[in-house]
């Protein structure tokens, strides 16, 4: 027989769960700039992008340039959005904290990629280029489960991984779990939300993916685990359809197991 309580996830939705990630206190920028030739020789949980999404740099292509570094960055370096860094039309500008060390013009992919790059210490390889052809790849195959390729969408997601890049990798294994779960191999899902944790340990999306995998393995109290794990490290996810989505189904799948048992 199951034992666990139906009610509980209820309490997902009514109750304030702490976030396990204490939020870093803000840091007072430095009016001096400095150059970008050297790596950033901090803890590597310190480091924290932002990118100004204020009006002259978001004309110049500065949400185009937040997007690009969510999605490259790895999973230890925070990228947010914040307002007028100075310099407005030299943008899109963005700041290296706790260093601040401001860089400007970075509009377009390749020179984003590369900044990144530099600043990872990985600037004389081929680390930019590889992570924007991983990027591009996942993108396609994004497209293609938008059409319901969801084959085409696997294969496009594992030439990304092949590529081994230094960022995003987290999120291409997080996207290949779902993609793998919708097709049915619910093994596969699980091994992939397991990667990306491994590479994200508090990447709350790979720990919803780990949830739905176990849930289609019908390990229920492992999935539980993996909701509650998500909510804690990201409790916004409580509003979310997606999320009372999955409440109701783990009920349903409870109160069936319950019943047969």
């Amino acid at each position: 027989m199951v034992v666990m309580s139906a009610f509980y996830y209820q309490s997902f939705l009514n109750s304030r769960i702490p976030q396990t990630i204490k939020r870093k206190k803000k840091q007072h920028l430095s009016n001096s700039s400095s150059s970008y030739s050297s790596p950033i020789k901090l803890e590597l949980s310190e480091l924290e992008i932002r990118v100004c999404v204020n009006k002259t740099c978001r004309k110049q292509g500065s949400r185009e340039t937040l997007e690009i570094l969510s999605s490259l960055a790895p999973p230890h370096v925070s990228v947010i959005s914040c307002g007028c860094l100075g310099k407005c039309g030299s943008g899109p500008n963005l700041v290296f904290l706790p260093q601040a060390v401001f860089v400007n013009h970075c509009a377009t992919p390749a020179r984003t990629a590369q900044v990144l790059a530099t600043y990872m210490g990985r600037g004389n390889t081929d680390d930019a280029s590889k992570n924007l052809a991983a990027l591009a790849l996942r993108k396609r195959a994004e497209e293609e489960l938008e059409k319901g390729n969801l084959s085409e969408a696997e294969v496009l997601l594992s030439q990304a991984i092949d590529l081994k890049p230094s960022g995003g990798l987290h999120i291409i294994y997080t996207t290949r779990s779902s993609t793998r779960l919708a097709i049915g191999n619910n093994l596969g899902a699980l091994e992939d939300a397991k990667e990306a944790l491994a590479l994200a340990p508090h990447h709350p999306q790979a720990y919803l993916c780990q949830g739905d995998a176990f849930l289609a393995l019908e390990e229920f109290v492992a999935a539980e685990n993996s909701y509650s794990i998500a909510l804690q490290n990201d409790p916004s996810i409580r509003r979310s359809k997606s999320f009372k989505a999955r409440v109701v189904n783990l009920q349903d799948k409870l109160t069936a197991a319950n019943i047969r048992s």
